[in-house]
């Protein structure tokens, strides 16, 4: 079940809508999914363990049977009935019971909104590069982090975005501009996290399921991903919000927004049409174009970011940081890691071949993630109340200190 694949619109949707700006009106191949229903039938007879590794198999089953369900309601609003059950809704709270992932998105985008990111890089340390530029640089990484296993890197001109990854191939758009930011981004999240785990699962003799993308794996994995982009520095600010206004435009569509209204919030985001279509459209791909039952995959970045930051932050204070690369030997979620660790410890499970730099040496990560504990102790309203207070009248040195 290739999710994303059976989600495609045709490009011809798009060119009408910017044109018309009419409510586009896509159809989906159909899905055999009577083959798959009795292969997970099959499967749960399989799971004789009931313990943690039956309970682990189990959930897994069960998210891959609901994959099933929402690729057969494609259209519908029982699309989104299940997608919410996949991946969340907004307003879910968080373990804590009292935190929405709604509610720091929206906090995310009031601070970076109107921030001038052209600011905060010095004249001349920006540089540009050509889509052979970039590959040349991605490639030596690639091979320098992975050798013999490395992706192939092709540059083609079919491609909506500007690089697309997977575990042997990565397409670069010949037309796209790049950074050197763009190299590490994509070395850190693509490489390091996605590539990585998926080499690492496909070691996993003993149980293969580590090394495919379900839905069930997707929020820790893009959690993982966005992680390594802040922990390494490769992160940036329009990037961070754009992860944050994809989690208000879900909640956008199911309080009613239709396509075009979501479309006019991204528009008033970034005055790019293309673009505002192409975040509209990830939003709405399987759902209900008229509003109320989106696709809601868009904000396992912000909540899976969360739920990683939270659960190191955390196995390091109860000095379990050993827990931290075990995320790193396949595909899972965190309920998954008692399952996976005890089958580690029984030799089931292969140590991660592959892993980014700060997993390797855990020595900075350990210290950041002690530091991130202890701020969390201090009160932040009233430090920010008195240098509101003594920075009101400073006057701004952008163009004095560059």
């Amino acid at each position: 079940m290739r999710i994303l694949h059976s989600l495609i619109w045709d490009d011809e949707h798009k060119q009408k809508f910017l044109k018309s700006e009419k409510l586009p009106s896509p159809e989906y191949a159909p899905v055999d999914l009577k083959t798959c229903f009795e292969h997970l039938k099959d499967a749960r007879q399989l799971i004789e363990n009931k313990g943690v590794v039956g309970q682990w198999l189990t959930r897994a089953t069960d998210s891959l049977e609901t994959t099933a369900l929402m690729l057969g309601a494609r259209g519908t609003s029982e699309f989104f009935t299940h997608s919410a059950k996949l991946y969340g809704v907004p307003t879910e709270r968080l373990i804590d019971r009292k935190t929405q992932v709604i509610d720091l998105a929206r906090h995310m985008d009031n601070t970076l909104d109107g921030l001038d990111v052209s600011n905060l890089v010095i004249d001349g340390y920006q540089q540009w590069l050509t889509a052979e530029e970039f590959a040349g640089q991605l490639k030596g990484l690639l091979h320098h982090h992975f050798e013999t296993d490395a992706p192939k890197i092709k540059i083609v001109d079919d491609i909506p975005s500007k690089a697309l990854a997977g575990s042997k191939r990565i397409r670069v758009n010949r037309h796209a501009r790049f950074t050197p930011r763009d190299v590490d981004q994509l070395l850190q999240h693509e490489a390091l996290i996605h590539v990585a785990t998926t080499l690492n699962g496909r070691r996993q003799s003993n149980f293969p399921l580590l090394g495919r993308a379900h839905a069930r794996v997707t929020e820790i994995q893009e959690g993982l991903a966005v992680f390594a982009e802040i922990i390494s520095g490769a992160m940036d600010p329009r990037r961070f919000r754009r992860l944050a206004d994809r989690v208000i435009a879900i909640q956008m569509s199911i309080d009613g927004a239709d396509f075009k209204e979501v479309f006019d919030y991204y528009l008033s985001c970034d005055d790019d049409r293309e673009e505002a279509y192409d975040n509209t459209r990830r939003i709405f791909r399987g759902g209900v174009i008229s509003g109320g039952a989106p696709f809601t995959k868009d904000m396992v970045y912000l909540n899976g970011l969360l739920r990683v930051h939270n659960f190191m932050r955390t196995v390091v204070k109860l000095g379990r940081a050993d827990l931290i690369r075990l995320l790193f030997i396949g595909k899972m979620d965190l309920e998954d890691v008692p399952a996976l660790a005890m089958l580690a410890s029984e030799g089931h499970i292969k140590p991660a071949k592959y892993m980014p730099p700060w997993a390797k040496d855990l020595r900075f990560l350990v210290s950041y993630m002690s530091y991130s504990g202890f701020l969390n102790q201090v009160k932040m309203p009233g430090f920010q109340a008195y240098y509101e207070k003594a920075l009101a009248d400073v006057p701004k040195l952008w163009d004095v200190l560059g």
